[in-house]
């Protein structure tokens, strides 16, 4: 596995990865016509690029070398609150669940962490996505949880987690 920088050239694959890996995580939590507008929204080629545009916003894919397909991608921004890097997107496509590439990923995103001078991790998870039990097996703790509108009706019914590095 190696994770790989992305570029503005990168969203059409980073959009492609996307959709195919919460087509298999939210097809049972999330209706149809939400996932498509948060998948239009979230991963829209205007939202990306303003994302990479921003110093502390990072993207990388996930490359497996041996098959030479691309398995997911990582964002995440440094400095998002005080000494607090934020994980914004982990997805990996259906068919490379169960090669650990989910677990390198995060102690990847750990030593970046590290790199930059934060120290504490966040994220939100679904509270009714598996990847729940994923994170705590990797040491992360639910501090909180929220309902956050995300416009056109919709709401995101999130645990907020978080690890000290």
């Amino acid at each position: 596995m190696n994770l790989i920088k992305a570029t503005k050239k990168d969203i059409p694959l980073i959009q492609d990865l996307a959709k195919r890996s919460w087509e298999n995580a939210y097809a049972d939590i999330l209706s149809q016509e939400q996932m498509k507008y948060m998948l239009d929204t979230m991963y829209s080629e205007a939202e990306i690029s303003e994302h990479l545009k921003n110093p502390n916003y990072h993207y990388y894919l996930v490359f497996d070398e041996v098959l030479n397909v691309f398995d997911g991608f990582l964002g995440y921004e440094n400095h998002y609150e005080d000494h607090t890097t934020k994980l914004h997107r982990i997805y990996l496509v259906p068919e490379s669940k169960g090669k650990g590439l989910g677990k390198k990923t995060l102690e990847f995103l750990n030593v970046k962490v590290k790199e930059s001078g934060d120290h504490r991790i966040i994220l939100n998870v679904n509270k009714y996505n598996s990847a729940k039990s994923f994170y705590e097996s990797q040491g992360y703790q639910v501090y909180d949880d929220g309902v956050f509108d995300i416009g056109n009706g919709y709401v995101m019914d999130d645990y907020l987690m978080e690890i000290i590095l």
